[in-house]
């Protein structure tokens, strides 16, 4: 049984529905909630500040709240350890993350159940020229530095020389990472089951320019030639170092370095579809509107409705005086007619309702869907509908 929670918050992002339904169901189960200092004590919760390192020793469950760059950092905190990870999309439409804001008090009666799947996730390890060791489950890339020359990078592979790459940056992908960099050099999409290495050139200026694909156990280097501009050494998309001509870089594959949780609600093919918006005779008409999910972008002020990874509409909003003020309604020309916007006005009542929020009803299309939904009466305001 799960008696620890720790929780990796989105740095910007508002996350605090998201925290309050994981405390009501830690309190119903006499499970203890951890948050990071730095992150927590910036919210008003029930969650216990701990360090970084406490709360990975002591959590038999983390939360990823946030999009896909909070998810890759939580599972840079556990890898190598047995914790399972449940990703949370807060903001928007995420590819790592499992569940949806709206989904989360569902996902978390799953959990209780033991009504989920793991997945294991390959990371690559590589050490930097300077000594320091990194991991990353998306990908390490070699990137070439504006103002300097192209990445010539040489590719050896079990202590051979395959090819030499000249372009703008070589990237090094998990399975996971396919999705990422990679895809955008032109790499294949690959299954997150599968173990093993990416290796793609951006920008090619050689005449090779294809992806290889090695198996995890094979050894791979990669050779800074000393025709190479200097290179930053990304990290999951973060700089981590420099890498000069002459400099070589052994890169091995860690297979099983996170578990993360999985709900079998969608699979990794229609997740990919949604987020890369792969167009193709299964999606002739466009997605269904049942596919739509609605998430809040706090940073914008708004709720935002997305069908296969667009968007679709919007319910923007104003939080004053301890109230929410729901005033817009609008659904892109292309999605009307598909009962999107009342899919907004519901999970913004929800929402309300999850944060114990009065609403005040500004927008005309809130204020109908309210009188024909009287369920939601309860939350208005004192003259809450205008």
């Amino acid at each position: 049984m799960i008696k620890v929670v720790g929780l990796v918050l989105h740095p910007r992002r508002d996350c605090g529905s998201a925290i309050d339904a994981i405390v009501r169901w830690a309190a119903a189960h006499d499970v203890t909630v951890l948050g990071v200092h730095d992150e927590i004590n910036r919210i008003d919760c029930d969650a216990v500040a701990v360090s970084a390192e406490e709360m990975v020793e002591r959590a038999g469950l983390l939360v990823s709240l946030g999009g896909d760059g909070t998810m890759l950092r939580t599972m840079r905190l556990v890898e190598g350890r047995k914790t399972p990870v449940l990703g949370v999309n807060v903001g928007r439409l995420g590819f790592l993350a499992e569940v949806d804001l709206p989904d989360l008090p569902g996902a978390l009666s799953s959990i209780d159940e033991h009504r989920f799947t793991i997945e294991a996730r390959t990371a690559v390890r590589a050490v930097l020229p300077g000594g320091e060791e990194v991991s990353a489950f998306n990908d390490i890339a070699l990137v070439r530095v504006p103002g300097d020359g192209l990445a010539h990078v040489g590719i050896n592979v079990e202590g051979s020389n395959f090819v030499r790459y000249a372009a703008d940056a070589v990237i090094v992908a998990t399975p996971t990472g396919s999705t990422a960099y990679s895809f955008s050099a032109g790499g294949p999409i690959v299954s997150p089951n599968v173990e093993g290495l990416l290796v793609s050139a951006a920008a090619a200026h050689s005449s090779f320019n294809r992806s290889l694909m090695l198996s995890a156990d094979e050894q791979l280097e990669l050779d800074v030639r000393p025709t190479s501009g200097r290179l930053a050494v990304e990290v999951d998309g973060i700089i981590h170092g420099y890498a000069e001509p002459g400099d070589k870089l052994a890169i091995v594959s860690v297979p099983a370095a996170a578990q993360v949780i999985r709900f079998g609600g969608t699979s990794f093919y229609e997740r990919a579809r949604r987020k890369l918006r792969v167009e193709g005779s299964a999606q002739v008409g466009g997605g269904e509107p049942a596919d739509a999910t609605v998430v809040d972008s706090f940073e914008r002020s708004r709720y935002e409705v997305l069908l296969d990874g667009e968007l679709a509409g919007i319910l923007s909003y104003r939080r004053h005086g301890g109230a929410v003020e729901l005033t817009h309604t609008e659904i892109n020309q292309a999605f009307q007619g598909q009962g999107l916007a009342a899919r907004l006005a519901a999970a913004a009542l929800a929402d309300a309702r999850g944060r114990d929020t009065p609403v005040i009803a500004t927008c005309p299309f809130v204020a109908r869907y309210v009188e024909r939904h009287p369920e939601f009466n309860d939350l208005l305001a004192e003259g809450g509908s205008r």
